[in-house]
């Protein structure tokens, strides 16, 4: 068996289809023992691929668009969370997103990821960073989730199911921005993949089986969902309605270019890239090593 580790963010639902791909076995039948590291510090996930401390990852997309345009060599192979998945979620008693003046709003990062559309989204109802409110750093949507219930922020984005778990606890849907947004995907290292292009395909193939069994069993994605992310039955259901019925996770494994181009344009309303050297999604994405992997499966 070859080893392969692989850094995903948190133990949240964005991480079904390789949880499902491990336990249905899809990775050792391709001769993969496959390590997943949950990694709760968000940017460390692209860190440890650039370090090469891992082989691959489920990454922030915007961390990747950061990495090439300071001449790094990381590149999206494939999709994950290809549409926003995401409720902006309040305490009680803010009404709605021109309560959030003066208030504090957790995110992922300042760097990258949720602060890009926290902006975006706030900056449409007249609100800008950081005259209006404050951006506190605060990690994955689990950490969040941490701090709104302790008050220690007021507002932040949680993807499905958390936000309906929120919800039934009294917390405040404020909005639910529904679009294409490349917000993770499955990112490598291309210097590490043109050299194991082999096994690199074999990982593939076990990703695209995943993704299958994923729109095709909700029996099994419940099972997993339980075990991985410890759901309840019922929250795993409505997550998997929800993902299925949005196509959040691409059925066919692939990466969104018009979820890429809508990350890119939003971060460039916010971040200054002088430099940057591309402004097309497609300048970012490979889709050769998925293609190759979806030829070579068997039927």
């Amino acid at each position: 068996m070859d080893r392969l580790a692989m850094a995903v963010v948190s133990r949240n639902y964005f991480n079904l289809p390789v949880w499902l791909g491990l336990h249905a076995g899809y990775f050792a039948a391709e001769g993969i023992e496959l390590a997943i590291e949950h990694i709760e510090g968000i940017e460390e996930v692209n860190d440890r691929l650039r370090a090469g401390h891992v082989q691959l990852a489920y990454g922030v997309t915007e961390h990747v668009i950061l990495d090439a345009e300071a001449g790094g060599r990381q590149a999206i192979i494939g999709g994950n969370v290809n549409r926003l998945p995401f409720s902006l979620i309040a305490r009680p008693g803010i009404a709605s997103l021109a309560d959030l003046r003066g208030r504090r709003i957790g995110v992922s990062s300042l760097r990258a990821g949720s602060s890009s559309l926290i902006m975006k989204l706030l900056a449409e109802a007249g609100l800008s960073w950081p005259d209006d409110y404050e951006l506190v750093p605060c990690g994955p949507i689990l950490a969040r989730w941490a701090l709104l219930q302790r008050g220690e922020i007021d507002a932040g984005l949680q993807g499905t199911p958390l936000d309906l778990i929120a919800q039934e606890q009294g917390f405040v849907r404020l909005c639910a921005p529904r679009q294409d947004f490349q917000f993770t995907s499955l990112d490598v290292d291309l210097g590490w993949a043109s050299a194991h292009r082999d096994l690199l395909l074999r990982f593939l193939r076990g990703f695209l089986r995943a993704h299958e069994r994923f729109f095709a069993d909700r029996d099994f994605a419940r099972h997993v969902a339980m075990r991985e992310a410890k759901l309840s039955a019922r929250h795993a259901d409505l997550a998997w309605e929800h993902y299925t019925r949005e196509a959040i996770f691409p059925a066919d494994g692939e990466a969104s270019e018009a979820g890429v181009q809508a990350l890119i344009e939003t971060s460039a309303l916010i971040r200054d890239l002088p430099t940057r050297a591309r402004s097309r999604a497609a300048d970012y994405i490979d889709r050769s090593f998925l293609a190759e992997a979806r030829a070579s499966l068997v039927p």
